[in-house]
This record gives C-alpha cells, sequence and structure tokens, in this order.
C-alpha cells in the first residue's frame, strides 16, 4: 500500500486527483479509481442528458435511495429519469466500459451532459467518456393481474444480470436507537409513498412468481435473484423472520428449479436456519456485518448489537460457511462508514488497519467479503455529510485486493465476470480489480 495521509481531509474532486491517484495506486485499474470517485460524489444530470428517448431503464429505487439529494428535491428530471446505472467509457483515460450506480447529487463536479446526441460524463470541463443507459427489458411491458408494475416487484440491476427482490421495503430496526446510522430504508419507502409512487411494503408471492414468468419467458441477460428487505424482530404477516424470507426461495425454486443462481441478504442466522435457506435452493448467503470495528457497530448499527450483538453476529458468519461453503459466504460492509462524523475513526491510516484486519479474519476462512461504496444520504441518522476521500477508497481496494491475492480465494459467484471493462456490480468496484496485473 500507498503512504496513507494523517488526516481525512475531504478531496473534492479534480482531473489532478484522479490522476495523482492513478499514478499512486498502480496495482488498482484507473477504471476502479474513476468508478469509487463518481460513486462517492454522485452525477449531476442536466435536463438534455435524459433527451434520448424512453427505452432505458431509469431508477426503480429497488430498496435505498442511494441519493445525495431528498427525492423531492430533484429537479429537471432527475427524479423520474436518471437511469439505474450508466456505462461509461473512452474518454481522457481511455476508459474500459465501466457500469456505475446511479447517485443523484446537483452539487457533484460529475455532470452527465449531451454531445452530438449521445450521453457524455464531464467532470468540469474534461470528457471523462460516452455514456450509455442500462435497457429497459422487453418484459417492463406488462403489468400484473393485480395492477402493479415488474420494476416495482422484481426490478433488475447490474445492468440486467441481478433480479433484485427486496420483499420488505421497511425495517423493524426503527429510530435512531435501532437503525442502522447509513441505512435509509425506512426513509427511502417515506418518501417514495410521500411522492406517490406505487411502492409495494410487502411483496405477494404471487406477484413475484408472475414476474418472474415474463422473465423466465422472455429474459437471457438475469442470472441471479437476490432475496432481501428490512430485519422482522416479532412478525411479519404472522410469521417470524426466517418464515417470512423461506417462503420466497421455495416459490420461486418450486415453480423455476435451477432457473436462476440465488442469494439471500438478511440478518446472521443461526446453522439450523442457515440449512432452511440451503434447503430451498439458496446458493449464496450475504450476513452483512456493515462494519468491522466493534465500537462502531454498536454506534453504527445499534439495533442489531442490541438484538444480536457484535460477538454472536460474527460467529453466526463464520458458522454460516459450514452450511453453504465458504465461498458461498459474502458478506457485505458499507466502505467509508468507517469514517463518518461523529462516530468514526479521524484518519484513513485508522479507518484501514481496522477494514484490513477483517478482511484478514474472513478471507483467512475462505470467506470473502465485499463492500458497498456508502452513500451520506440526507434522512439517516449520520445524515449528509462530506464522505471519505478518494484516497481511501484506492486504500481500500488495494488491501481488498492484495487479501484476496494472499489467500488465492476465487472470484465471488454470482456477481458475473470480474476484472476492468467486465464487472457489472455497480455499487463498488471490488469486482472490478479482481485480476488486475497492475502497471508500470
Amino acid at each position: 500500500m500507498a503512504t496513507i495521509q494523517t488526516n481525512t481531509i475531504r478531496q473534492p474532486s479534480s482531473l489532478e486527483l484522479l490522476e495523482e491517484m492513478e499514478r499512486k495506486y498502480k496495482s488498482i485499474p484507473i477504471e476502479a479509481i474513476v468508478k469509487q470517485d463518481i460513486l462517492r460524489q454522485g452525477i449531476h444530470f442536466l435536463p438534455e442528458s435524459f433527451k434520448i428517448g424512453k427505452d432505458y431503464k431509469s431508477k426503480d429505487y429497488f430498496i435505498f435511495s442511494f441519493d445525495h439529494t431528498p427525492l423531492a428535491d430533484l429537479v429537471d428530471g432527475a427524479d423520474t429519469q436518471a437511469p439505474e446505472e450508466i456505462r461509461i467509457q473512452g474518454g481522457h483515460f481511455a476508459l474500459k466500459p465501466t457500469v456505475i450506480s446511479t447517485r443523484n447529487n446537483a452539487n457533484s463536479p460529475y455532470k452527465m451532459k449531451l454531445v452530438d446526441g449521445i450521453p457524455t460524463l464531464f467532470l468540469y470541463e474534461t470528457n471523462l467518456g460516452n455514456a450509455a443507459y442500462p435497457p429497459k427489458p422487453a418484459w417492463y411491458r406488462h403489468k400484473t393481474k393485480s395492477g402493479k408494475f415488474p420494476g416495482e416487484i422484481a426490478p433488475v440491476i447490474e445492468w440486467g444480470y441481478l433480479i433484485y427482490l427486496t420483499v420488505f421495503r421497511n425495517c423493524q430496526y426503527f429510530g435512531k436507537e435501532e437503525e442502522c446510522a447509513y441505512c435509509d430504508i425506512n426513509h427511502n419507502y417515506r418518501q417514495q409513498k410521500g411522492a406517490g409512487r406505487p411502492y409495494t411494503g410487502v411483496k405477494d408471492v404471487e406477484d413475484l412468481i408472475e414476474v418472474l414468468s415474463w422473465i423466465d419467458a422472455e429474459d437471457e441477460v438475469a442470472k441471479v435473484y437476490t432475496i432481501t428487505g428490512g430485519s422482522v424482530l416479532t412478525q411479519l404477516k404472522k410469521k417470524n423472520e426466517v418464515d417470512f424470507y423461506l417462503q420466497y426461495p421455495q416459490a420461486i425454486e418450486t415453480k423455476f428449479p435451477g432457473r436462476w443462481m440465488g442469494k439471500l441478504v438478511a440478518q446472521a442466522f443461526e446453522k439450523d436456519d442457515c440449512k432452511k435457506f440451503k434447503d430451498s435452493g439458496i446458493q449464496i448467503y450475504h450476513p452483512n456485518y456493515e462494519v468491522w470495528d466493534r465500537e462502531l457497530f454498536k454506534k453504527i448499527c445499534p439495533g442489531k448489537e442490541a438484538w444480536i450483538g457484535y460477538d454472536t453476529w460474527i460467529r453466526r458468519v463464520v458458522d454460516s460457511a459450514e452450511v453453504f461453503g465458504a465461498e458461498n459466504v459474502i458478506p457485505n460492509f458499507v466502505g467509508g462508514v468507517e469514517l463518518s462524523q461523529p462516530y468514526g475513526f479521524k484518519t484513513v491510516a485508522e479507518a484501514i488497519r481496522s477494514t484490513g484486519e477483517g478482511l484478514d479474519f474472513f478471507m483467512s476462512k475462505g470467506i470473502v467479503p465485499r463492500f458497498t461504496a456508502w452513500c451520506p444520504e440526507p434522512f439517516t441518522t449520520l445524515g449528509t455529510q462530506a464522505g471519505p476521500p478518494l484516497e481511501y477508497f484506492c486504500e481500500l481496494l488495494t488491501v481488498w485486493k492484495e487479501t484476496f491475492e494472499k489467500y488465492n480465494l476465487p472470484t465471488p459467484p454470482g456477481y458475473g465476470d470480474p476484472g476492468p471493462g467486465k464487472a457489472v456490480f455497480s455499487v463498488s468496484a471490488f469486482m472490478d480489480v479482481i485480476g488486475y496485473e497492475g502497471r508500470n
């Protein structure tokens, strides 16, 4: 790793900064560096950038807002016309095709304009490449018998690769005393409903199976589905948490056995409950630990600490490998939240030291954590704040890649092809760095 600054100066994006990071971090591709900077800063879509027809897929707000700006404050079409993701290539750095999740931010230095009829991303005055928006699947034209649109029930992300099934769009960790401090699942639900949008809180199995039947018949791009949603502390629809979530893979695999790879993002369960999901057809398990540091876990994930506890959570993650196989346990952490204020570390060095310890702990056991880049969403406990410097994300990708290679681990399954120009995972660049051999 490179020498790390001793403070967390919030670096404004600039061409000079990107070029400095490219020179400094030679073991990670420039595509990953640019991707992480765009994720941390968001994109300002100029109204002209939406004038390319209606055949692209706009944001479905599939679980969180992933915006720096409240929905009610988005103007000039950004609230309804911003694409789910962008794929940029070419430009100043001759980027290979790079898929990046859209995070609306009217104050971002990254601006999407229209040049000769083509969406083009600029960092101030520098052209970073032509942008494509994800195609809208043909099956999005349908409507369920209950009157719901496919994007509300079973939206696709990662350029169509992943069917994202947020079957419970709230969380029973509620309020500042329980909600994860970075999470806006409950707030996003409220703002979607407040805007008058159809936004189903608990999805019916029948609706889901109906939409999946269209995907089964008409789609060859989607390869994986993820079942997820907020935590259930008591009961939901007269079911406990395990039984509530279990009904969905049971129904999917009964109707479409083996059609897609099944993934579950849920709380850390004991082995007996993990076996129920494994037996239902779930292959990949994501018991997200969010942040490695014990004290930060208590402050940033107060509900998880109160109901389950740090030690139990980590033990359950490790134990789940006995059920699913270590390579199929892929817990997420929120990259950058270790530096959030007022709770977080004061320096990049401290944050990387802590997170690197967690990476080594899991990877030494064959478990490969992945991360999403923290987006400081306005209605969360942490609220809007500057967020980590780009240097943090470059350091994080470097230590992630070094640890991954140290233990000679396989590419995480269920994420598509790895490497620059191939990766479709859009909310961090961890897949973009796999297999990259570096540059001189």
